[in-house]
């Protein structure tokens, strides 16, 4: 009777139950514009990625965790609450993170991807914009020449300011600048702490300004050019096993037809999701695409 410890090491190796497990990588993707909700629930936050955060930190085995980064950015809180939960789960499994930038990792997407250990991006990647946006419209002339009378009523000096049917108001705009500069540090503190003495001191990258990728490793916003493939067989050997986790929970008619399955009828698209669409692409225009 041939003893398991017969079996020559080479023959042992190639039996399916024999020798170390192959490394594992769990990958997710968060991709979109990031908002705490939309008309039509596409939106990226926390709520829509817990349960795969959770599932991606989940094996005994890991190597590590891989995260596609693909925003033009969005709400600073849900974006700073994406990055915590990871770092928090990456406390708890003592696992590091790798994120990937792809389109773009700009503003809020930029922020996402700096809850990575490591931070890579295609050579066409636009990375950065540390900084904060706010606008509107003014319309006080144009009701005045309909001939339309605004009439609002509040309880609080500073209730209706920057109400753009009314004349801009300077006091309103300081308020207004005050709370975006400080918004402004508390994204640069941010980026200092994840970043720290790997960030550039040569150039001002906090002004809002984005860059290719070769700009943004030179800046130190990102550790090196590379593809997520590639990267993970290099620093885990040819027989990593890259294992995808879902992020998108759409339903069984909504993923046919994203893969071209029946069309939808236009009488059912409803105004909400031509709203919602409209400043998804706004958001992503300002990057080019």
């Amino acid at each position: 009777m041939t003893k398991l410890t017969d079996i020559p090491r080479n023959i042992w190796n190639a039996l399916p139950f024999s020798g170390e497990p192959k490394p594992l990588v769990t990958h997710l993707e968060l991709s979109g514009v990031i908002a705490a909700s939309s008309r039509t629930g596409k939106s990226l936050n926390l709520r829509r990625v817990e349960k795969a955060l959770d599932e991606a930190f989940s094996p005994g085995n890991l190597k590590a965790v891989a995260i596609s980064v693909n925003s033009p950015g969005g709400s600073p809180v849900q974006s700073r609450l994406i990055l915590d939960r990871i770092r928090l789960l990456a406390k708890e499994k003592e696992v590091p993170v790798l994120t990937f930038v792809e389109d773009v990792g700009a503003s809020g997407g930029y922020i996402l991807a700096i809850a990575g250990d490591e931070v890579y991006a295609d050579p066409s990647s636009i990375v950065g914009s540390i900084g904060v946006i706010g606008g509107g419209f003014g319309f006080p002339e144009a009701i005045a020449k309909l001939g339309i009378e605004r009439r609002i009523y509040t309880a609080g000096e500073n209730k209706s300011q920057l109400d753009p049917f009314q004349p801009e108001d300077p006091a309103d705009v300081e308020r207004h600048q005050a709370l975006m500069d400080a918004l402004h540090e508390i994204f640069i503190d941010l980026v200092k702490e994840r970043r720290g003495e790997k960030l550039t001191t040569e150039k001002d990258i906090f002004n809002g300004e984005y860059w290719h990728a070769e700009a943004a490793c030179n800046y130190g916003l990102i550790d090196e050019i590379g593809e997520l493939r590639s990267v993970l067989k290099r620093k885990y050997g040819d027989e990593v096993k890259i294992k995808r986790i879902e992020t998108d929970e759409r339903s069984l008619i909504q993923k046919l037809l994203a893969r071209g399955g029946p069309v939808m009828p236009s009488a059912l698209i409803s105004a909400d999701e031509v709203v919602d669409t409209l400043e998804t692409r706004t958001t992503w225009s300002r990057f080019g695409l």
